[in-house]
C-alpha cells in the first residue's frame, strides 16, 4: 500500500485512529437527560444523529462504562437537550466525571414523563427509548420523538479537535 504525497501515512484501525479522525469532525453538543433510581442522570453527546422523519426518530451512543448508562438502558424516556454557545461550561458539567450535574448552577426541572429538562438550552426532546443496539463498547439507543420545544434562542455549540466551539461568521 503506497501513500499519496498529498496524504500522510495510512494507519491501521485503532482507537486512537478513530479518536483522531473525529476530532477533526466538528459535531453539535447534546446533553441527554433521564430520570435515575437516586436521581436525575444525564450526559454530553456529540453523536447526535436524526433518523427518521417519519415517525421523528433520533439516535445517540453511549459507553456502556458511562455512569448513566444504568439509568439509560432501563428507562423509557429520554430528554435530549442542544445546547448554546453560551453553555460551554454546562457541556464541561455534563461530560466531567463525578461532576454533581443536576446541583447549582444546572437550571432545570422534571418535565413530561419524568424526564429532567435543561433550562435555557437551544431546543430540547423528550423522546421515547424504542431500542438500544450493541455497537462494541457502546450502545446505539433509538428514540421517538414524543414532544418537545425548539424555540430557545441563540447559536449552537459545537465539539471540534477535543474543545467546545462556536460558529464563526
Amino acid at each position: 500500500m503506497t501513500a499519496s504525497p498529498d496524504l500522510g501515512t495510512p494507519q491501521l484501525a485503532s482507537p486512537d485512529l478513530l479518536r483522531s479522525v473525529f476530532r477533526r469532525h466538528a459535531a453539535g453538543v447534546a446533553v441527554i437527560t433521564a430520570p435515575g433510581e437516586s436521581g436525575p442522570v444525564g450526559f454530553t453527546a456529540t453523536s447526535l444523529t436524526s433518523v427518521s422523519a417519519e415517525p421523528p426518530m433520533l439516535s445517540f451512543g453511549i459507553g456502556t462504562g458511562a455512569s448513566s448508562w444504568p439509568a439509560i438502558s432501563g428507562t423509557e424516556h429520554v430528554g435530549v437537550h442542544l445546547l448554546g454557545e453560551h453553555q460551554e461550561e454546562l457541556a464541561a458539567t455534563f461530560a466531567r466525571s463525578g461532576a454533581d450535574r443536576f446541583g447549582a448552577p444546572t437550571a432545570w426541572r422534571e418535565g413530561p414523563e419524568g424526564v429532567p429538562v435543561l433550562d435555557d438550552v437551544l431546543a430540547w426532546l423528550v423522546c421515547r427509548v424504542v431500542a438500544r443496539v450493541p455497537a462494541g463498547d457502546h450502545r446505539i439507543v433509538l428514540a421517538e420523538v414524543v414532544l418537545g420545544d425548539p424555540a430557545g434562542a441563540g447559536r449552537p455549540l459545537l465539539y471540534h479537535q477535543g474543545r467546545f466551539n462556536a460558529l464563526r461568521d
